[in-house]
């Protein structure tokens, strides 16, 4: 069994806790399986969550990582992994994508001690808002522990940095907000001063290929990249991409519900060495 590395990116935002920028939550068909398939090659653990009984917190040890949601084929939901945002107020954010010709797909809507917002920005990336209802989130992993990170594919990485930080006060200058910075070819997003995301340019609206279009790729820091590339591809799932990065590699797998996500051995989020 592999599993997501504590000592890699120190300087990774934390995911946890009511001031935290960001949670992942994967939506899949069938949780059981997605629980094993994952507590296999991530090494999580699972816990019920407060949401109900298709509702479950992945965790590293006692760190909630991911949230992980049983979703019946019923629905028109896709199997995705995706990132949610958090927000002071789910009803301003939504009016922001709005108005800036982003899609709001669902809510908000209220959901255990939180609202939440199912939306896509302009070129079609889906993302989720969360704005907390109370004070009692865990508390944030500590500072060497990165327990993932972000990149936006999308089509032009100006105009999307510009989108998100209308609609979620990033580089607004109000207490909290987080910073951005223009480094290289690509877009940095920085929570108090810590790496959360990676945002790049090239993707194209109308390909076929998932991997081309617009989307937010999910990352996982992990000791031992080929151990779990093997270990997914032993538990039901296929490695998709695999691309040399500043710093290491990354590989995006499919897991056995077809959910795209990935691994990788880099230091930091910006994919270069820890100082």
């Amino acid at each position: 069994m592999t599993g997501s590395d504590p000592r890699t990116a120190p300087a990774a935002a934390p995911l946890t806790g009511p001031a935290a920028p960001c949670w992942v939550t994967l939506m899949t068909r069938d949780l059981g399986a997605a629980q094993r398939f994952y507590g296999q090659v991530l090494g999580w653990s699972f816990r019920p969550g407060r949401l109900g009984e298709e509702f479950s917190v992945a965790r590293r040890g006692d760190v909630p990582v991911a949230g992980v949601v049983g979703v019946s084929s019923a629905y028109k939901v896709a199997v995705a992994w995706m990132p949610y945002f958090a927000v002071a107020d789910a009803d301003r954010a939504a009016a922001r994508v709005r108005e800036r010709s982003g899609t709001v797909a669902v809510g908000p809507l209220t959901v255990g001690a939180g609202r939440g917002v199912l939306a896509s920005d302009r070129d079609g990336a889906a993302f989720g808002l969360w704005e907390h209802a109370d004070s009692s989130a865990s508390a944030p992993a500590p500072a060497g522990h990165a327990h993932t990170w972000l990149r936006l594919r999308t089509r032009n990485a100006f105009d999307a940095a510009i989108f998100y930080g209308e609609v979620l006060d990033w580089a607004s200058g109000h207490p909290g907000s987080c910073d951005v910075a223009y480094e290289g070819e690509e877009v940095i997003v920085r929570c108090q001063g810590r790496p959360l995301a990676r945002i790049s340019s090239g993707a194209v609206e109308a390909a076929a290929d998932p991997l081309v279009r617009p989307h937010w790729q999910v990352q996982f820091p992990v000791t031992d990249l080929p151990g779990t590339v093997a270990a997914a591809g032993r538990h039901g799932g296929e490695p998709v991409e695999e691309r040399a990065v500043l710093g290491g590699t990354e590989v995006t797998l499919r897991d056995p519900d077809g959910a795209l996500f990935t691994v990788t051995d880099v230091r930091t989020p910006v994919g270069s060495p820890t100082p």
